[in-house]
This record gives C-alpha cells, sequence and structure tokens, in this order.
C-alpha cells in the first residue's frame, strides 16, 4: 500500500503546475485582507494587516503579524483543499520568544489544523498538528532561517503523507494520519513573533 501511495505522489508532482497566488497588492492597507479571517489559537491578541513595504519582492503590500498569542493564525477561509501545496514567502522581523513564520492547512477551525513553521531564533524547521487547541510535535529539523531575510516556506500534502520544504530544500518528509479531508488553508505566527508574509500560494496536488 505505502508503495502504491509513493507511486501516486510522484506520479502528481510530476505533472504540469496548476494553483492560485495571492500579492496582497489589491487590498486595503491597515486591514484584513479580502476574504480572510484571523484569530488566535490559545490566548492572546494578534494584529494581522495589509501594510505598504516598498522592499516586497511581488509588490507594494504585504501581509503583516504584529500583535501577539498563543498561536496566531490567519486564513482564506472560503478554500477548502484536502490534498494540494501551500506556500508562502516570509520575513521573520522581531521577537523576543520567537521569530516564526508558517503556514496551516487542512484547517477546520481555530483549534484543530496542520502548521508547519520556521524559526529565525532556533534555525529549525517543524511540523506539528493542532487538535482540540494544542499543538503536537511531529518532527523538527535543523535549517538555516535568518532574520530581516525573505524565506519561501512550502508544504505538499496528498493522503498521509507530508513533505515541507524552505527556500527549495525538503527538511520534512513524514506520514501522518492525525488530519484528514478538506480544510482551509493560510499563515501562522507563535508568540511575540512579527511577521512579514507575501506572494501565499495554494493549488491542487498536481501543482509544484
Amino acid at each position: 500500500m505505502k508503495a502504491i501511495l509513493l507511486f501516486v505522489w510522484m506520479l502528481l508532482t510530476a505533472m504540469p503546475s496548476t494553483g492560485e497566488t495571492i500579492m496582497f497588492n489589491q487590498d486595503k492597507q491597515g486591514a484584513l485582507p479580502a476574504g480572510w479571517v484571523a484569530g488566535v489559537t490559545g490566548r492572546g491578541t494578534p494584529k494581522w494587516t495589509v501594510e505598504a513595504d516598498p522592499a516586497a519582492q511581488s509588490g507594494a503590500n504585504v501581509l503583516k503579524q504584529s500583535g501577539s498569542g498563543d498561536f496566531p493564525w490567519c486564513v482564506k477561509q472560503a478554500v477548502s483543499i484536502a490534498d494540494g501545496f501551500v506556500e508562502v514567502k516570509f520575513k521573520p522581523i522581531a521577537g523576543r520568544e520567537d521569530q516564526a513564520g508558517g503556514v496551516v492547512w487542512r484547517w477546520k477551525d481555530s483549534d484543530n489544523y496542520y502548521v508547519a513553521r520556521a524559526n529565525a531564533l532556533e534555525n529549525n524547521v517543524s511540523l506539528y498538528y493542532t487538535t482540540g487547541g494544542r499543538r503536537h510535535t511531529i518532527l523538527y529539523q535543523e535549517a538555516p532561517v535568518a532574520a530581516r531575510v525573505w524565506h519561501t516556506l512550502r508544504v505538499e500534502f496528498l493522503g498521509n503523507r507530508i513533505q515541507v520544504a524552505l527556500d527549495g530544500k525538503r527538511y520534512i518528509d513524514v506520514a501522518d494520519d492525525h488530519i484528514s479531508g478538506a480544510g482551509a488553508v493560510g499563515v501562522w505566527t507563535k508568540a511575540d513573533s512579527v511577521t512579514l508574509f507575501d506572494a501565499f500560494s495554494f493549488g491542487n496536488p498536481s501543482a509544484k
């Protein structure tokens, strides 16, 4: 069975790319992007806003998290994907406790979703599942994550197979069965992380 799933994975990821990329350039500054919702898993007062950034890689605006909370999140709620990919460019700006940038998928609600993140204070990439509002570690891997530099974080997921890449290098490739079915996609931070996000992409399993 595992061999069959691996073959299907390789076949799908070899197909031509399809997907959608969101640049935030048409969104109103000082507010959430159109069609997105924000909140926090646990406690806190996150602040997600579209802000001007002349240094943004894809245009004039970025999505910024400048508040704090246990696990702030911001998702494009109308999207529902069971298998596919999610990718974002992120820049960790500040934070004494954490300087993290992450993506979420199969997001059911504030308390149930997968998340992968990179952390500039810890220089690592990690994968978690969150159920019942509690975050559980699946795997950590050391990786260079420079502060105040744009990075690209990408996750591909098909069935129970999850692959996480940072700046084009794959660091995590595991099987996990904790969360299945379709869910929303979005971005994520932790604690007092001040993080910028840009060029948010998502799509079906044939995209790469």
